[in-house]
């Protein structure tokens, strides 16, 4: 394949502003529309196995020998986030367009109660979601409050880098795995070296990596990471349930005092057809959840979340349910969504 006409293909994406590219070998490459629908681009036409491999040495400047890389890649000032893989019909690329410029908290919709969190001198900020979910953009957002507010020393450990700082009121340094770190456990050994105050990991993957993000949260560092759960109670599971059962009671007890917060997001498709918006549920760590953590009781959390509301915590269901009511989304869509089919009825009904 000619690697111009590849470009031209990324030209047009970033001029129409489609979020997500897709090639599979013997596809037609696939682009995400701005509702979340996939959609075939056939006149690009199939792409040979020769046409992936020459997509993929550009892309990663080699041959790809594993199972699955990512990596980034930019064009005009543009950056992606690109995922290499493996199916059994041959490899695939997924691109994912990361905006140009750090969204404003306001225009993502983005509460002035959380950003308030981010002061904080230490703790926990988990932002928790499905692929595709905009958790990236949302702590870019919190991030980028903290670079223009506070003068901290911020170290950012992502795969790949995304949103790229700029310094403003903190000193901000960003590390991408595989070029300036190994692994997440042994670069946050690395950075502890370095004075920072807010470190970034960009996903927590495995129980080597929690448990150092949770030490880090306890002994003076903010710390923002990411999971994909599907929820703020199943994260606080998920959390739990990665460590030996004979250490949990111990991590029960860090991770109360550790935690500021876990956001849940989900984007949902506009009623008018207009690109997507983000459902937030929040939680916040308090004396109840916190004592919920520590018994093991975290199924009574949702009901915490639910009369709540006025410190600022909001169910996933009744996030959705307001942009309903806000006629930003429609009514077959809340339904899709929620978890609780029979209470969204009940409030919807006559609407």
């Amino acid at each position: 394949m000619e690697i111009q006409r590849f470009e031209a293909l990324i030209d047009d994406i970033i001029k129409n502003r489609i979020s997500d590219l897709h090639f599979g070998t013997d596809e037609f490459a696939y682009i995400r529309n701005g509702v979340g629908d996939m959609s075939p681009v056939p006149a690009f036409g199939k792409l040979t196995e020769a046409d992936i491999a020459a997509i993929v040495s550009y892309i990663i400047a080699r041959p790809f020998t594993e199972r699955t890389v990512d990596a980034s890649y930019e064009r005009s000032g543009t950056r992606f986030r690109v995922n290499i893989s493996r199916t059994i019909r041959g490899v695939t690329l997924a691109f994912r367009m990361i905006p140009s410029k750090i969204p404003e908290p306001e225009s993502i919709g983005l509460p002035k109660h959380l950003l308030d969190l981010t002061v904080a001198e230490k703790g926990i900020i988990l932002i928790t979601g499905p692929t595709g979910s905009g958790k990236s953009t949302t702590m870019a957002a919190m991030l980028e409050h903290v670079n223009r507010t506070t003068q901290k020393h911020i170290i950012t450990l992502e795969d790949p880098v995304e949103f790229v700082y700029e310094n403003a009121k903190s000193l901000i340094h960003q590390r991408e795995l595989g070029k300036q770190f190994e692994n997440f456990p042994d670069g946050i050994r690395s950075i502890l070296r370095e004075d920072p105050d807010v470190i970034v990991v960009g996903e927590m993957r495995d129980l080597e990596t929690i448990r150092a993000a949770v030490t880090l949260a306890e002994t003076g560092h903010l710390v923002f990471s990411t999971l994909h759960t599907n929820d703020t109670v199943q994260t606080v599971d998920r959390i739990i349930q990665s460590f030996p059962p004979d250490e949990q009671s111990q991590i029960r007890m860090q991770f109360s005092l550790a935690l500021r917060c876990v956001i849940s997001q989900v984007l949902l498709p506009k009623a008018d057809g207009a690109g997507r918006v983000v459902a937030r549920e929040i939680m916040l760590n308090n004396d109840s959840i916190r004592n919920l953590i520590i018994r093991g009781e975290t199924h009574h959390m949702y009901s915490v979340l639910e009369i709540s509301k006025q410190e600022g915590m909001i169910l996933m269901d009744d996030a959705i349910i307001d942009l309903y009511r806000r006629k930003y989304v429609a009514k077959e869509t809340i339904l899709k969504y929620v978890r609780d089919k029979d209470r969204i009825a009940m409030l919807t009904e006559g609407t």
